[in-house]
């Protein structure tokens, strides 16, 4: 598979033993119009600078789902994924029903997804039941963001027979609005997000609203959903607050990862962060807190490690 390469600088202040022996780790992230691909560049940064004998590059991929079957094959080191596609991967459900990744350990949830549904303002289109009919970008195939865009339609009463689906990633999404060939898209990504804010400097946007039964009809279906408010102001023309549902991101990687090294990279990305938070927004999210409290599957005994060293108390349904 042909995949992109953002080539991340090599490891700092190693010897020259040790620039020899440097290991070189991939992390797999999404799409460049999306939030896991600076974010994974960004980690790739502070695994160069922070971890011993350690350089990382971060992979364009076609994002979850393909993310964990790179994990469950160690073609990748380390994966971003939505939580609700990584639990379905490691309880061999869903999409993987009968190929369980039942070797994925989380190092941590990072932030939050939130799904954004966007349209042009004068489409006529208010409400997700206003999707009937209409030619509708799902995101790309085997993405998170295709795997939350069937659940919220499908948990309140559509199904792809009621739209005329497309399977276009973020960048071409927003291409495709501005050019009038969809009429709407979903995306699942950290807000901001670069193809939204890039599609709304050039035509008028408008979000579309889920309801709390909406909501409640989501959360129903997938646990892992919580309610969210994308806030007003968030892209050019957004002018007043819009409801809809959030979903963890998780960064997974395969449990024969050395235990040193599952520490050295959770304590960089910790002791670090505001590195990160200088690359994307979303990560003033990537606190011990959140991971703690919204991560769904175990952790990997180096993550457990740092986080117990750093005082935090590690819930038994993390362990392994």
């Amino acid at each position: 598979m042909t995949r992109l390469i953002y080539a991340i600088a090599a490891a700092v202040g190693l010897g020259t033993a040790g620039a020899a022996t440097a290991q070189d780790l991939s992390i797999a992230t999404g799409g460049t119009g999306g939030t896991y691909y600076p974010y994974g560049g960004g980690l790739a940064e502070l695994i160069g600078k922070y971890v011993d004998g350690a350089q990382a590059t971060a992979e364009v991929t076609g994002a979850s789902v393909e993310n964990m079957a790179l994990i469950s094959r160690m073609d990748s080191d380390l994966a971003i994924a939505l939580a609700d596609t990584v639990y379905d991967a490691w309880k061999g459900q869903g999409k993987f029903d009968g190929r369980a990744v039942e070797d994925a350990r989380a190092l941590a949830s990072i932030y939050p997804n939130a799904v954004q549904i966007v349209t042009l303002a004068d489409s006529g289109i208010a409400s997700l039941a206003d999707l009937a009919g209409k030619r509708v970008s799902v995101g790309a195939p085997g993405s998170g963001t295709e795997v939350n865009a069937q659940a919220i339609l499908n948990a309140n009463g559509l199904t792809y027979d009621d739209i005329d689906e497309q399977r276009l990633n973020f960048n071409e999404t927003a291409d495709a609005l501005r050019d009038g060939d969809i009429d709407a898209g979903f995306w699942s990504v950290g807000p901001p997000t670069s193809s939204i804010m890039n599609l709304a400097a050039t035509r008028d946007i408008a979000m579309v609203p889920l309801s709390d039964d909406e909501v409640a009809k989501a959360k129903e279906a997938e646990p892992v959903f919580a309610a969210y408010t994308l806030r007003a102001g968030l892209y050019e023309g957004m002018d007043a607050e819009v409801s809809t549902i959030s979903i963890p991101n998780v960064l997974v990687v395969n449990a024969a990862m050395d235990e040193e090294m599952a520490y050295q990279i959770t304590k960089a990305m910790f002791e670090h962060v505001d590195e990160l938070i200088a690359v994307h927004p979303a990560a003033n999210d990537t606190t011990p807190e959140f991971a703690l409290n919204s991560t769904p599957i175990p952790l990997h005994p180096g993550a457990i490690r740092w986080y117990e060293e750093a005082g935090h108390t590690v819930p038994d349904k993390l362990r392994p």
